[in-house]
């Protein structure tokens, strides 16, 4: 009987190992595993990304063809609050191979500065950055501390920082420089298709400012010195302006480009020859007598660009193009001209 019992509790004992194991062997899988999950592949990313997101402590790897970092978010239905911090930022946009998102999550912080008390959500650790979310302006030479507060009322489980103020005179900020957009025309790609070339990033300026005050309050602020710690890199878009003409214009588009027109004024310049002249070396107005190519009045204004211009489609559209651009600026403009005038 005894010996029954003890094979009943050594079998017991091992079933709660097992079953403490699978436990804990089940919570560290879903805290570290990776898990993989695929959602529908688009035209512009036909084999997806594998992508890591690093939440708190836990990651996943997921195979998206998200183009955003908000959109992988989104599919795989991980939520964020303003608060949080997100690294790469929300709206940046995966241009490459695989890529890592980390999340930081939001924290309660309380910041004592002398008599005044400032509750916050931050998912940073950096004092003075926490301070600057609470609205709070740190002069230099004044410290902020991590304090132990025995009030569990007042501040439940924030951390507690405390400003120590040392009469500071000046103040140092850091200033995003924030990037430009730079938009770069593709000729061989569909006219109104866009895409990005290159991420912008946003550049670092540290600038120091010599603060007046009056009764203790902050009246004005005068520059001492700025130094830039990391330039903004450019944000480049490639815009499709390839130029669709029917094929008896080909030829004359050809024309157009060995006489130097700009390839961004080419469709304005098409629509301005085919309507003029329907792009005729020899097209002659029988009322006015304008001739060639432009319908220049008289014709012979023409020879400033070469003594072929009766005969030379070249010679007559490079004239026009000095012309267009002489008076109008551009074919943009002439083109505007023209549509509201119905003449150039």
């Amino acid at each position: 009987m005894m010996k029954l019992q003890n094979k009943l509790q050594n079998f017991c004992c091992a079933l709660i190992v097992v079953v403490l194991g699978l436990f804990l062997g089940l919570q560290c899988f879903m805290r570290t595993g990776t898990v993989f999950a695929e959602d529908q592949t688009t035209e512009a990313n036909p084999d997806g990304r594998f992508v890591t997101i690093y939440d708190n402590g836990s990651y996943r790897t997921v195979k998206t063809s998200a183009d955003s970092v908000r959109e992988v978010l989104e599919k795989a239905n991980i939520e964020v609050n303003a608060s949080d911090i997100v690294e790469p930022g929300l709206d940046t946009v995966l241009t490459g191979g695989d890529y890592n998102i980390n999340i930081y999550r939001s924290r309660p912080v309380v910041v004592i500065d002398g008599a005044k008390k400032r509750y916050l959500m931050t998912a940073s650790y950096d004092a003075k950055v926490i301070a600057k979310e609470a609205g709070i302006t740190v002069y230099d030479g004044d410290e902020i501390k991590l304090v132990p507060n025995d009030n569990f009322l007042e501040a439940g489980v924030a951390s507690t920082f405390r400003i120590d103020r040392s009469g500071g005179r000046t103040v140092t900020v850091e200033e995003v420089l924030p990037y430009t957009t730079e938009v770069r025309y593709d000729y061989n790609l569909a006219k109104g298709e866009t895409h990005l070339e290159r991420a912008g990033e946003d550049g670092r300026k540290v600038s120091v400012y010599e603060v007046q005050f009056a009764n203790n309050v902050e009246v004005s602020r005068k520059l001492i010195s700025e130094e830039v710690k990391l330039e903004a890199v450019p944000e480049v878009v490639v815009v499709g302006a390839k130029i669709s003409v029917a094929p008896n214009q080909e030829i004359c588009l050809g024309w157009l480009r060995e006489a130097g027109v700009p390839e961004e004024s080419l469709e304005a310049a098409i629509y301005i020859i085919y309507h003029e002249s329907g792009c005729r070396v020899d097209a002659r107005n029988a009322s006015s007598g304008a001739y060639g190519i432009p319908q220049a009045l008289p014709g012979s204004k023409m020879a400033s660009a070469g003594s072929d211009w009766e005969t030379n489609p070249i010679t007559q559209i490079r004239w026009m193009n000095s012309y267009v651009t002489g008076r109008y600026g551009g074919w943009q403009a002439a083109l505007e001209f023209k549509l509201s005038r119905g003449w150039y």
